[in-house]
């Protein structure tokens, strides 16, 4: 799933295209690393996690997506002659961060750590190796969306390339906002 489209990827391959890969690789290791923390610390806490989640998830779910509708208007409008901030890409910290709040991130941490750790096999050292192989598996998979954004780089150097370019990373990034908004709520229902 780390390939697959998403928050995450939208993300970094609009990054790359404004940014290039070398300023994105913070981003991306926020991400992985940010995503490798999520797995160990929900395969250590699996139990407890399921069954808070089932009352905090539509929280998380409005809070992420609400998220995602942000960062899509500042893609929206990076590109944006009239925009007054200077464009920087997300922080490490901040990637890292975002895994909390990204519904896809969770549905994949989760996913991962029921199929991928025994039952009776939450222990520390079980959990540090399965995000450690996440975290292997998903930096290259990650990178060839800031690489695909950085590819199409001298085709954003025309301000109406990168308004489109941005335009189009935005608008994907908000369907995925909604859709995923939709799935939980039709999940409540």
């Amino acid at each position: 799933m780390s390939v697959t489209p998403g928050p995450n990827n939208l993300m970094l391959a609009a990054s790359g295209g404004n940014f290039g890969f070398r300023r994105t690789l913070p981003h991306m290791l926020g991400i992985s690393l940010g995503h490798a923390l999520q797995v160990f610390l929900v395969g250590l806490f699996l139990a407890w996690i399921m069954a808070m989640l089932g009352s905090v998830r539509p929280i998380l779910a409005v809070i992420g997506c609400g998220y995602l509708l942000w960062l899509s208007w500042k893609i929206w409008r990076s590109a944006s002659p009239e925009g007054k901030e200077v464009a920087r890409p997300m922080s490490f910290i901040a990637a890292a961060a975002f895994q909390w709040i990204n519904p896809k991130a969770w549905v994949m941490v989760l996913n991962t750590v029921i199929l991928f750790l025994p039952a009776g096999q939450q222990n520390g050292q079980a959990a540090l190796s399965l995000a450690l192989l996440c975290a292997a598996i998903n930096l290259p998979c990650i990178a060839v969306w800031a690489w695909l954004g950085d590819a199409l780089r001298h085709h954003l150097l025309e301000l109406r390339n990168l308004k489109i370019f941005n335009g189009t990373m935005a608008t994907l990034m908000a369907l995925t906002a909604f859709y995923l908004l939709y799935d939980e709520l039709v999940s409540l229902v």
